[in-house]
């Protein structure tokens, strides 16, 4: 305990005089915040948690955090969802916090990139590029908290993967600070640069366990002149796949989202937010949010949903259908889908998967799904929601707590129910994980669903980044398997 003691008071020491007296925080009422994903499930420990102001900061914390044998934890705005911004508790950590990091650097219109730091907020990197012109496409329900640096080392998704792809297809260039503190600056905002590896790729959905995303080059949109969006019910997962092909084949690629909720969610989000009114009946188990947009003047997306929608209703693709007809019922439309996650927590004891799957699979999918986890579980509900236009679905199972009364139920159900939802994607071609990562939730589940020879390639990439095993140990991969690499 002694050692740990003094280690803790050199760290302390040494990051004072790096980031300054108010760039680290070590009384537990102030690190309390930073040690808890906001779902509470996940909680660790750390000598302290340290905000840097600029990235030679974050190069020197690195360096004497790997002379002292510290673990670095990097973290953003700790919205994930597999604990992979938590410490864990097998040896002295620090948690390097990038939320100081905030500025956008640069805007190029004519280039249509943007330079955000890995510490600025969603939201103010979408409003930045709005005003001048732009639009940068990524969108999650925690856009007001998630940063640029957790939505890289992650790979992200959200609601407009179907039409501009995840944050892999959206970062031009990155500017990672690595294991041995070396910055190094990869900022590029070419489109075409075919100069050997493409190195900002190994550092996408890394989840910092090869360095620390400090700055990231990213693609601009021109901003949609016009944009419509539509609610219907369905009584079908089929059907609902259907609808998304007729969609597709009657727009072109001006489907900005297609996100399908079940009833369950739906009931789910009304009871327990503000969003008390919904605008169909419930009477169906399906319910798909579409969104259209365009850049053209004279495009009309009202009309067309009509003709869309009126071609589906005569194809018994759709019950019932309603379209905004402004912004600010759109918005309230979308605040369904938006609030979906915060809503389960306060309902109970919400287990999220991130599953995907060939989209011609997704019927099967939950079918099969479906099937297991009532057949399983009481005291529980399945909800599902997603973007069915990349065929990740998630499946959400909320466990009441009166039931599962202590934590080691909680865990052993979570951990039951995300075995069967992995087992039947990967029954039908599809990945345990799509947009969330695996942080320390899925760590062995990956073992199980992965090939060994790509685990073992994996391995030996963070052992030629991080010999040290200093870059956010235990998360993705176990700690003994790339120890062992090289020995």
């Amino acid at each position: 305990m002694s050692d740990v003691n003094d280690i803790r008071q050199r760290l302390i020491s040494a990051a004072t005089e790096i980031a300054g007296t108010s760039g680290i925080l070590s009384s537990p009422s102030d690190t309390v915040g930073y040690l808890t994903d906001w779902r509470r499930r996940y909680a660790g420990q750390a000598l302290a948690v340290v905000l840097p102001g600029s990235v030679e900061q974050v190069s020197q914390l690195i360096k004497v955090c790997s002379g002292l044998g510290v673990a670095i934890v990097p973290q953003a705005g700790n919205t994930g969802l597999t604990g992979g911004a938590i410490p864990l508790e097998d040896g002295p950590s620090m948690i390097l916090n990038v939320s100081k990091l905030n500025r956008v650097r640069e805007v190029d219109s004519l280039n249509n990139s943007v330079i955000a730091e890995a510490g600025c907020i969603l939201a103010t990197l979408r409003e930045t590029v709005e005003g001048a012109g732009r639009l940068f496409p990524m969108l999650l329900g925690s856009v007001g908290s998630c940063q640029v640096g957790g939505l890289v080392s992650t790979n992200a998704g959200g609601t407009g993967v179907l039409r501009y792809g995840n944050m892999r297809d959206l970062v031009l260039g990155l500017e990672v600070v690595l294991p041995d503190g070396s910055i190094w600056n990869g900022l590029k905002v070419l489109r075409k640069d075919n100069s050997g590896y493409d190195l900002k790729q190994l550092f996408i959905g890394a989840e910092g366990t090869l360095g620390i995303v400090t700055a990231a080059a990213l693609k601009l949109f021109p901003l949609p002149i016009s944009s419509g969006t539509a609610m219907v019910s369905l009584s079908s997962m089929q059907a609902a796949v259907d609808l998304l092909k007729l969609f597709a084949d009657r727009t072109g690629n001006k489907v900005e989202a297609f996100e399908i909720i079940s009833k369950g969610q739906l009931e789910c989000v009304l009871a327990h937010s503000e969003k008390r009114q919904s605008p169909l009946e419930l009477t169906l188990p399906w319910y798909v949010l579409i969104e259209l947009a365009d850049g053209s003047i004279d495009w009309d997306p009202g009309r067309l949903f009509e003709l869309i929608l009126g071609e589906a209703i005569e194809r018994n693709l759709v019950h019932d259908a309603v379209i905004a007809s402004d912004s600010t019922k759109a918005q309230r439309l979308w605040e369904l889908r938006h609030n979906i996650s915060e809503s389960n927590v306060r309902k109970g004891f919400s287990v999220t998967n991130d599953t995907s799957v060939p989209i011609s699979k997704v019927p099967a999918f939950i079918e099969k799904v479906d099937e297991r986890l009532t057949k399983t579980f009481e005291a529980s509900d399945v909800f599902y929601c997603g973007h069915i236009g990349d065929g990740n679905i998630h499946v959400i199972v909320v466990f009441d707590r009166a039931f599962y009364d202590t934590a080691e139920k909680r865990e052993n159900a979570a951990a039951l129910a995300n075995l069967i939802v992995h087992e039947v994607s990967v029954e039908l071609g599809g990945s345990i994980s799509a947009e969330h990562g695996i942080g320390m939730m899925h760590v062995r589940e990956l073992e199980k669903f992965k090939d060994n020879l790509d685990l073992e390639m994996m391995a030996r990439i963070k052992r030629a980044f991080d010999p040290g095993n200093i870059m956010n140990p235990g998360k993705i991969l176990r700690s003994d398997r790339v120890n062992r690499i090289g020995v």
